[in-house]
């Protein structure tokens, strides 16, 4: 076979594409990323870039740019579930501590720039039709631009970052794993004029809100709700919206009082998925290889993290210290590791099943106590690891043996044996057998 015009094609050039490709073409690798928008331009997203997100940002040099187009910084979520409401700050990772929630007029465009500078070839407004296939492998892909004929190009790699509904995943039948059901419906829109003094969050029954400090003045204010109601609430969008807000403290008031400036956005799209994210020829990143409910708000931060993951894999096996295949079944590993445990927290969120008596009475425990609050805003912002954080030797720590006496018996008994050994050894009897 003809050699190949580049070492690795991405298809698609929003995040996990356009800083794949710029991580690659980094490490010296002919690399074409090509995209069917035009940038800037908008899609939808949960907007923020959790704290190990914009750590990543940091570390490749484009927090600088973010910050330059005016993408405020949240240092501070007041987090309201009704029966108690905490306030505090993230924790440090890698020296960051906020988030930012970049329009993705904004982000995308930077990305796609820095994978320009960093010497990959950008195409914009090019479709990708088909792969190209040579001895079971794929070996480039088939497009065209909005004018002009067909082009093929082909590569060693391709790769998929082209969205949930990946063109790439289907044509070589990516196998999909520990996939749960759709159960939410999202909408969203922006508020000019709203007073807020950080980041929201509000748990009620059936319902999920933020609300963020975005680009141009503007907050992103986000609802979700159960799947099953998507009928009735795409019947009348604003009103079951603002009533929503109306049940989250005085926001229903701070957002009436301001204007609204777009449309709102609402979809029932939210599919919860792994895929098989290698195979002869190909990969995935993104949400092309990995999606999950928005309610939790880790896309992009998972999609700067395969990134990373996926990039270290390709430039081994392309470059020879290890063989390819390998490479990515190990990327494959790596990233499952990582991002599973908030896989499993997201859709567990997401089903809006009433609040456990245990859940309760964890978050009543923190209350006035500041750094365990700050631990706990970690888990949503990817800080504090989900499994270390609802062990049972730290139930126990921030519980204590009365607070798991206060939940009482039947509690108990659906709690981990390993929680029910380590409450009776603090009490000072012999631990169960």
């Amino acid at each position: 076979m003809a050699a190949q015009s580049f070492d690795v094609i991405v298809v698609g050039a929003r995040v996990a594409g356009a800083a794949t490709a710029m991580l690659l073409a980094r490490a010296g690798l002919r690399v074409l990323a090509v995209d069917r928008a035009r940038f800037p331009s908008d899609t939808l997203s949960t907007h923020q870039v959790q704290v190990p997100g914009v750590a990543r940002l940091h570390r490749w040099g484009l927090l600088d740019r973010l910050s330059a187009a005016g993408t405020p910084p949240t240092q501070r979520v007041r987090f309201d579930a009704g029966h108690v409401v905490l306030d505090g700050r993230f924790p440090s990772y890698d020296g960051v501590d906020a988030l930012y929630s970049p329009r993705r007029t904004v982000l995308d465009s930077i990305l796609v720039d820095a994978a320009r500078a960093a010497g990959a070839e950008v195409r914009e407004g090019f479709t990708v039709d088909e792969l190209v296939w040579a001895d079971g492998r794929v070996a480039g892909v088939r497009g065209h631009p909005r004018s002009g004929g067909p082009i093929t190009e082909t590569a060693r790699l391709v790769v998929g970052a082209d969205g949930k509904r990946s063109m790439v995943a289907a044509a070589v039948a990516a196998r999909r794993y520990r996939e749960r059901p759709a159960s939410t419906l999202a909408c969203y829109t922006y508020w000019r004029g709203v007073r807020t003094t950080g980041g929201e969050l509000y748990q009620r029954s059936g319902r999920a809100v933020a609300a963020f400090p975005t680009n141009d003045e503007l907050t992103v204010v986000y609802v979700a709700a159960p799947l099953t109601e998507f009928a009735t609430f795409r019947g009348d969008v604003a009103g079951h919206f603002l009533k929503t807000l109306d049940d989250c403290g005085d926001l229903g008031d701070r957002v009436r009082a301001g204007e609204q400036a777009e449309r709102f956005r609402t979809t029932p799209d939210l599919p919860n998925t792994f895929r098989v994210p290698h195979g002869p020829g190909w990969a995935l990143v993104g949400d092309a290889g990995l999606v999950m409910d928005p309610i939790t708000a880790q896309g992009i931060g998972n999609a700067l993290h395969e990134a990373d993951l996926l990039v270290e894999a390709i430039v081994a096996g392309l470059g020879g210290t290890r063989p390819l295949d390998a490479a990515l079944a190990d990327y494959q590993r790596r990233r499952d590791a990582a991002l599973g445990p908030m896989f499993d927290f997201t859709t567990d969120l997401a089903a809006f099943r009433p609040p456990r008596l245990a859940d309760r009475q964890l978050l009543a425990s923190l209350h006035g106590r500041p750094a365990e609050i700050d631990r706990f805003l970690g888990v949503f912002a990817g800080v504090t690891p989900i499994r270390q954080y609802r062990s049972p030797r730290n139930l126990l720590r921030l519980l204590g043996v009365r607070g798991l006496a206060r939940i009482g018996a039947a509690a108990l008994v659906q709690m981990p044996r390993k929680t029910l050994r380590f409450s009776r050894a603090a009490a000072g009897r012999a631990p169960a057998r």
